[in-house]
């Protein structure tokens, strides 16, 4: 399943590393596309979005609802 977020916070590439990592810990298989100028984050992945969503906000960025 396709899972596209708006992620506040991130600016470089330290940032998508940490936000891919955080996906990750959620669903290792997961695929994730970060693009940083637009702040969205799309993740290829059957976990829940809640789930993947709060792991993105414990390592300390926002996801836009």
């Amino acid at each position: 399943m396709n899972q596209t977020f708006q992620v506040e916070g991130m600016t470089c590439g330290h940032c998508a590393g940490a936000v891919t990592e955080a996906v990750k810990s959620v669903d290792p298989q997961a695929e994730v596309k970060v693009d940083l100028a637009s702040g969205k984050v799309e993740v290829q992945s059957q976990q829940d979005p809640a789930a993947i969503a709060r792991a993105i906000e414990e390592e300390g960025y926002k996801v836009a609802a």
